[in-house]
């Protein structure tokens, strides 16, 4: 059984957060085409404003990779469930993900992209939990930290449910699941 105990970042805050990336971003791919990879599902929400606040051509990819198979603890084993449809050898890309947790799975995910020869990689997080890293991974545009604690909505889920919460709120879980 779970329960939402709070509201942590609200709607508006979110806002905030996703034009100030947006003007950062096409500030510093000025006059360059990219390619922006959304990690499915849970930078989809994110990845649709942020696209938007981006003044600068941009062809748009998925992926889909997990590490945590429906549990709120990361695996630390990656599988790429769905990959690209682009060649990035020589472009520039901008991996969108909704949150930096443990970073495992970013680190993995950079390292196998870096193998294709893209121009450069460059990683846009919604949301950093850095008191979770186990290893040593920073995001280059980050929107907002988080303490640790378990968060739902905008786009971050619980088995698949509360995505589609327009705030960002912690969830509660009988038996302490973190």
């Amino acid at each position: 059984m779970e329960r939402i105990s709070k509201t942590l970042i609200s709607r508006e805050e979110i806002a905030e957060m996703v034009d100030r990336l947006g003007k950062q971003i096409s500030e510093d791919y000025k006059g360059k085409d990219i390619v922006v990879v959304g990690i499915l599902k849970g930078a989809a929400v994110f990845l649709a404003d942020l696209i938007r606040k981006i003044d600068c051509p941009l062809i748009l990819d998925f992926m889909q990779v997990s590490s945590y198979y429906n549990s709120t603890v990361s695996s630390g084993n990656v599988q790429i469930r769905k990959d690209l449809d682009y060649d990035i050898s020589g472009k520039h890309v901008l991996i969108v993900e909704d949150i930096i947790d443990s970073g495992v799975t970013m680190q993995c995910l950079k390292r196998e992209l870096f193998a294709r020869n893209p121009e450069s990689i460059k990683v846009c997080a919604a949301f950093d939990k850095p008191s979770r890293r186990k290893v040593d991974f920073k995001a280059d545009y980050t929107g907002i930290e988080v303490p640790d604690e378990f968060i739902i909505g905008y786009g971050l889920d619980y088995a698949g449910r509360y995505r589609n919460l327009p705030d960002v709120c912690v969830l509660e879980l009988d038996g302490g699941d973190k």
